[in-house]
């Protein structure tokens, strides 16, 4: 029997698997738009891929719980693939040790500051208990940070948005803010950028220098363990 292609799409639709194929394609399609275009901060893959498939959604009327039944596969990656930072930390031992100290102090500094900035938020705007939960561990790896925000009595959902958020606004800023402050150690320039923008950060940094990206993938392991550990003080003392 003949189907039209809009009863073949609706068809199609509601297979996991679809959602999981288009999501894939349009990474490989942006990712390819951006190593054309010089990988322009601008034009950050993941940024277009949200993008592409929002409209793809919104058009086909697709809710997020569908989409996600053949996403979640490439969530469930998101675990191994922190994990897998140990490989380049292993090999690159020798680099992080001589630096270890400053590492230590930046990674202290940084997380603390990242949640500051959510209490000042709160203290500006009036913001519920609940969102600001929601809001304190957006500096982590998503991963974490649904389950730090979930573990507290934040909007895990919430904080996924914020995380991705924080992500891009950070992966998009991050090489001309160095090059204004004239940072040009792609140490210190990667470190900065893991511990803010986690995995979306990271991969900026990749982009840019092999050095940049080790370092940044440290900073947002590392932040991970971080905010796990610093998140729920913050929560218990500041937000009572």
């Amino acid at each position: 029997m003949n189907r039209s292609p809009i009863e073949l799409w609706v068809y199609l639709s509601a297979s996991p698997l679809l959602w999981l194929t288009l999501t894939l394609f349009t990474w490989i399609l942006a990712s390819e738009l951006s190593k054309r275009l010089g990988r322009h901060p601008l034009v950050n893959p993941v940024l277009i891929s949200i993008l592409a498939l929002s409209v793809m959604m919104i058009t086909a009327e697709v809710p997020y719980e569908r989409y996600f039944a053949g996403a979640q596969f490439i969530h469930f990656l998101l675990g191994p693939a922190t994990v897998a930072i140990a490989v380049p930390l292993y090999r690159k031992w020798s680099e992080v040790r001589a630096l270890l100290l400053p590492i230590s102090v930046a990674l202290l500094v940084g997380s603390i500051v990242a949640m500051a900035s959510v209490i000042v938020l709160g203290h500006v705007f009036d913001l519920p208990r609940d969102i600001l939960l929601s809001f304190l561990p957006k500096s982590a790896t998503a991963g974490v940070a649904m389950a730090v925000s979930q573990s507290l009595g934040g909007d895990p959902s919430l904080t996924a948005v914020l995380v991705i958020l924080t992500g891009i606004f950070g992966a998009l800023i991050v090489t001309p803010f160095m090059n204004m402050m004239r940072i040009k150690d792609y140490a210190a320039r990667g470190f900065a950028v893991g511990l803010t923008s986690h995995g979306i950060g990271t991969a900026r940094a990749y982009e840019v220098n092999a050095t940049a990206g080790l370092f940044a993938g440290i900073a947002m392991a590392l932040n991970a363990v971080a905010t796990s550990v610093l998140a729920p003080f913050a929560a218990q003392y500041l937000f009572p």
